[in-house]
């Protein structure tokens, strides 16, 4: 069995116990096949905590969740030294962030401390304790969620930290349709439960090494040179939209930065190799770059005093922009 066909297997398992969110399915994939982190937004029951608990059952690994709250310390998510009265010593307890999938529910509720500490291990994979940096797995990924009803008691995320972030999704409601599949979904898996049965766990679970090898596959993927050419003037198109419409003159205070195009690189690799192909097409480019720059691109007043969104933007700059 090809790599492809394993992720293609953990697909369909992940379709089968998380209904109506197959775009945040496939994100999270993609964030796993980059070596990258996601920030998940939309309202609460949306799936995304159980999203995120089924890939752990499915990938080798430890899973922690973090529920973010105002009195977060960052000791609670790095850990700490302990003092041992029997010799006088300290000896360090690891923190959840030395698990290989994480979960920070509503991230934004935690203060400024809290976020550096996060933002060191998801920049630099690893953590700073007094003089000490401890390294983290190799397979690390953070999902990280946000509400966006309630806003009050919230610390904004910084420009740097959402930069870390290699995608942003959007979860909306799902169809009628994927209604009645969750009650159908739900009245099954409570006749699992009472009969003790394991509701996540696959047939076969995804190796590191499975994982590893498969980032190795995305990066080898073909991406020509004119389709190259074509991520840079996206990226660049946002920091220049007048270029493309003077409507668009003043909209974006700042464009995306050159970790967005490495991100819309890789991210559309990794669209092409999930879809069973060992190149890139523009579509691959163009599924991805929402995502991508929704959260790395910066709204000016004008914008959005106008009720102007980044979404909008870029699909604009989108259809502007010459396909090679």
């Amino acid at each position: 069995m090809t790599l492809q066909d394993k992720f293609f297997k953990l697909k369909e398992h992940l379709d089968a116990l998380v209904v109506g969110q197959q775009i945040l399915l496939d994100r999270m994939l993609i964030a796993l096949l980059c070596d990258g982190h996601l920030l998940v937004e939309g309202a609460p029951g949306l799936a995304k905590t159980r999203a995120i608990k089924v890939l752990s059952y499915s990938v080798e690994g430890d899973f922690h969740r973090l529920q973010f709250t105002p009195d977060l310390l960052p000791a609670d998510l790095t850990g700490t030294e302990i003092y041992r009265p029997q010799d006088g010593s300290f000896v360090f307890r690891k923190g959840p962030l030395f698990h290989n999938l994480i979960l920070a529910d509503e991230v934004n509720r935690a203060p400024a401390k809290v976020q550096s500490a996060l933002l060191e291990a998801m920049g630099e994979r690893q953590i700073t304790v007094g003089s000490v940096t401890y390294p983290l797995p190799k397979l690390f990924m953070v999902m990280a969620t946000q509400n966006p009803i309630e806003q009050e008691g919230t610390y904004p995320l910084p420009e740097a930290q959402l930069d870390r972030f290699l995608l942003h999704v959007m979860v909306g409601y799902p169809d009628a349709a994927g209604e009645r599949a969750i009650l159908a979904l739900n009245r099954g898996e409570a006749q699992r439960a009472a009969a003790d049965a394991d509701l996540f766990a696959p047939a076969e679970v995804l190796s590191q090494q499975d994982v590893m090898a498969a980032r190795l596959e995305v990066l080898a993927t073909h991406l020509a040179e004119p389709l190259q050419d074509y991520i840079v003037q996206v990226i660049l198109a946002t920091r220049k939209p007048e270029n493309y419409g003077d409507e668009l003159r003043g909209l974006l205070q700042y464009g995306a930065s050159p970790r967005a195009t490495l991100a819309l690189d890789r991210c559309a690799r990794a669209h092409a190799w999930l879809a069973g192909r060992d190149y890139v097409t523009p579509v691959d480019i163009q599924s991805m770059a929402h995502d991508v720059l929704r959260h790395r691109v910066l709204l000016s007043f004008e914008a959005e005093a106008a009720g102007r969104t980044s979404d909008e933007i870029v699909e604009t700059l989108l259809a502007r922009i010459g396909v090679p």
